[in-house]
């Protein structure tokens, strides 16, 4: 990969890839003011795509590229599928290690700690590799005025779904609604002299109004 004149002290241009409409900008502007040097928006064009399927487009484009090392967040807050990152990695055929909260790269190799039920683990991989990130990992750069300025006036690079030479297939998971959970009922504070007066309020209250006991 030519380095470009803008790059980072290991001599790596960083980039921000997101499948997603015009309000994906705001979060590759906040990437490029956070330290990334090129931002890519692939536009699905309308198109519906569920985890897997955005896999397959971000693979697709980054297996355009020299990579080192991907970094994904580990999870999407809309679908909460867990799904997107570790397959691209699959579709890539590259290593993966997903829920890091610890990581050492060198000699070519990144050494990860993960978290797993009830504990951690230590995992170690060559690179080039693709992590998900756990809450924990690093301190996120603060975005300074002067960056969030410069980022700004960079252009971000949007390529439509439909150039990108990526077929992502029919989704197989489709969203049918949407829906706020209901809202819950206010609580109720127990009035009376005393702890015991409180607990026998309390127990009236539930053997008569809500009739659980």
């Amino acid at each position: 990969m030519k380095k470009p004149e803008n790059q980072n002290r290991l001599g790596r241009q960083r980039y921000g890839f997101s499948v997603g409409p015009e309000k994906a900008v705001e979060a590759l502007r906040t990437a490029l003011a956070m330290g990334a040097d090129t931002a890519v928006r692939i536009d699905p064009e309308g198109k519906a795509l569920d985890g897997l399927a955005t896999a397959r487009v971000l693979a697709g484009e980054l297996k355009k590229g020299n990579f080192d090392l991907i970094i994904a967040g580990h999870r999407a807050v809309d679908d909460d599928n867990f799904q997107v990152g570790p397959a691209v990695a699959e579709f890539m055929d590259t290593p993966h290690i997903s829920m890091v909260i610890a990581q050492t790269i060198g000699d070519g190799k990144i050494r990860c700690t993960r978290t797993i039920e009830g504990g951690t683990l230590v995992l170690e991989t060559a690179l080039p590799a693709l992590i998900t990130t756990q809450r924990g990992l690093n301190e996120p750069r603060y975005a300074s005025l002067p960056g969030i300025m410069k980022a700004k006036k960079k252009p971000i690079d949007t390529r439509p779904l439909s150039a990108t030479g990526t077929d992502p297939g029919d989704p197989m998971v489709k969203i049918l609604a949407l829906r706020l959970p209901p809202e819950r009922k206010r609580g109720r504070v127990i009035d009376g002299d005393g702890p015991a007066a409180k607990a026998a309020a309390l127990v009236k209250i539930l053997r008569e109004e809500a009739k659980v006991i």
